[in-house]
């Protein structure tokens, strides 16, 4: 299977630079790959289509501040860039760094604020990201300091870094340790999941941590040579169970975002039940892979050639795919993290 069956032109001016405000006024397209049908609405709107019989599948991570400018050996004169990518233990991070040319083992970086030194870091070694990199500060110390001293680092196809950072977090956010938010989850509002709620949605948390390579470029034209990055997984053994039971009741399993859904995948077993566990998953997802337990999804329009996309063209057909996208492009759909949503309300019937 070739890469370029994933290409698409998108005009640049339907990169969402800015999220929608109310969260829940964004556009949401609404799609069969049954039936082939499209419907227009707003995101709010997915009142009407929920109901008792659904389960809502979302993922709990917290977008950590994990980014920040920083100085070379107490030198306040050479200002670069660390982006915190994947922690390897507590102290120990495998970082992107700018320029990487003036960091080589053994240099130390210095973090202050208002002119106080607070934090410390050695470069340990190299790494196929950037560095390896020890800072001096246990988890939890370490976690309060970078609140107060570094950015959300929102996508490079995001023009304006000064955003408020609390829209690139969800509303029920929990658990710290991710460097990109579930996308999908952002059009929600707590107003919205109350509404839900009252209806007898049921709503489950999973965790995914979300690393840099989610926003990896497919180099191999054979997608099958792709190597695929792995992610830090959770599900605990009351969500498992409950999971279990809906799919034994005919509940319809419905993943907001390709995270919720790269964690059921991962822990679904060859009988459609759910195995409670944490490890790191490589899952990948593309055209002719045999779900296992999720029904519908949720989700955001990705990046052309990407991993997520191939993951929503293995949901639906992948020539559907297409076809949606064009009508997306061509009726001013915004695209990306901070665009708007595609419900995919069932999965292709093999």
């Amino acid at each position: 299977m070739n890469l370029s069956e994933f290409d698409y032109d998108l005009p640049e001016e339907l990169i969402a630079q800015e999220a929608i405000e109310p969260r829940d006024h964004s556009k949401l397209l609404k799609i069969n790959p049954n039936s082939k049908k499209i419907e227009q609405k707003l995101f709010f709107e997915i009142l009407e289509d929920l109901w008792k019989n659904d389960v809502l599948v979302l993922n709990k991570t917290r977008v950590i501040n994990a980014r920040l400018k920083w100085f070379i050996e107490n030198d306040k004169t050479k200002i670069c860039e660390i982006f915190l990518h994947k922690q390897i233990s507590d102290k120990i991070w495998d970082c992107l760094i700018y320029p990487g040319r003036k960091l080589k083992p053994g240099k130390k970086v210095f973090f202050y604020l208002e002119n106080k030194f607070i934090l410390k870091a050695e470069i340990k070694d190299f790494s196929d990201s950037g560095r390896i990199v020890e800072f001096d500060k246990w988890w939890i110390e370490f976690l309060e300091i970078i609140e107060k001293i570094w950015k959300i680092p929102l996508p490079p196809y995001i023009k304006d870094n000064h955003q408020e950072s609390g829209r690139y977090q969800t509303v029920f956010n929990e658990i710290s340790w991710s460097v990109a938010a579930p996308t999908a989850w952002l059009h929600f509002t707590e107003e919205l999941l109350e509404k839900l709620e009252k209806k007898w949605v049921k709503i489950e948390k999973v965790l995914l941590h979300v690393w840099l390579w989610t926003f990896k470029n497919v180099e191999t034209e054979n997608i099958l040579e792709h190597k695929m990055h792995s992610e830090y997984i959770e599900l605990d053994e009351k969500t498992a169970e409950n999971l279990n039971n809906y799919k034994k009741s005919w509940k319809r399993i419905i993943a907001v975002w390709t995270t919720s859904i790269r964690v059921l995948e991962s822990f679904a077993n060859n009988t459609w039940t759910l195995e409670s566990w944490k490890k790191d998953t490589n899952i990948f997802i593309y055209p002719w892979y045999n779900w296992k337990f999720v029904d519908a999804i949720i989700t955001n329009f990705h990046l052309p050639k990407s991993t997520l996309l191939m993951l929503v063209s293995s949901f639906a057909w992948k020539e559907f795919i297409k076809d949606v996208y064009n009508y997306a492009i061509k009726n001013k759909f915004r695209f990306f993290s901070f665009g708007d949503a595609m419900f995919i309300e069932e999965k292709e019937k093999i």
